[in-house]
């Protein structure tokens, strides 16, 4: 057998989410479906992880396994985008790998991104791809809020209660808050995350925004481990997984 890494880029909108499911029209089914057609063979196709409803990707990162011994890596890629594409679905690129390779249990490191739009009129260029917020936000007390989240900590406060991790223990390796014209970006560092965690912690920071808690609030809301006390999860339609590294 041989093993072949794809980055993947895809806008979220119209897919039940990246993972297989019983019903519906998932994006790791349909790159699978399209790389067997094409490869003749059943293909069976593993993701760094899991992306929600809604949720796009600039770098998701998969593997699969081929009986081919060599696999013409342009014209493939062409081949595979003249399907998928309809489904605004990229394949970006694709790297020969060998069999030790796991685009899942060997990932270093996941980066996420956020996008608030921050304006009172709607979004057109920016729909689904965005979070829009028309209230003013207090953009000098999210970054404080941010800060008290890096680092080493219990986050079941933002955990979905169908979270399927074992301990809500993670790392937080880095957060970078910052405002470009109406739109505020965050992006969130980690080897992993819960499920919604991102969601979870970008709401509860919009909440700090909005001055509906004070700092004292939300560092007590995070410290109490209590999903029930979270600010309402952000859309899906914000987020981003930018980059997976190994």
């Amino acid at each position: 057998m041989h093993r072949y890494q794809i980055l993947i880029e895809y806008v979220g909108t119209n897919f039940i989410g990246w993972q297989i499911q019983p019903k519906g029209q998932s994006v790791q089914k349909l790159i699978q479906n399209t790389i067997s057609k094409l490869l003749k063979e059943k293909i069976n196709l593993i993701g760094s992880g899991r992306t929600d409803q809604g949720v796009h990707a600039w770098g998701q990162s998969a593997h699969f396994d081929t009986k081919k011994k060599t696999i013409n890596t342009r014209k493939f890629i062409q081949s595979l985008n003249f399907f998928l594409n309809k489904k605004l679905v990229s394949i970006t690129e694709i790297k020969k790998r060998n069999l030790n390779f796991h685009a899942r249990y060997l990932a270093k490191e996941r980066i996420y991104e956020f996008i608030i739009l921050n304006r009172i009129a709607p979004p057109s260029l920016d729909k689904n791809k965005a979070w829009h917020i028309r209230k003013k936000l207090d953009f000098e007390i999210m970054k404080k809020g941010a800060k008290k989240l890096l680092g080493t900590h219990d986050f079941s406060t933002f955990r979905a209660s169908n979270c399927y991790s074992k301990n809500p223990i993670r790392t937080l390796k880095k957060i970078n808050i910052k405002r470009i014209n109406e739109k505020i970006v965050i992006q969130f560092k980690s080897k992993s995350f819960l499920r919604n965690q991102v969601r979870s912690m970008v709401g509860c920071l919009a909440y700090l925004g909005q001055k509906k808690w004070s700092l004292k609030k939300f560092e007590n809301v995070f410290k109490s481990k209590k999903r029930t006390l979270c600010a309402p999860p952000a859309p899906a339609s914000g987020l981003f997984l930018e980059k997976v590294t190994y």
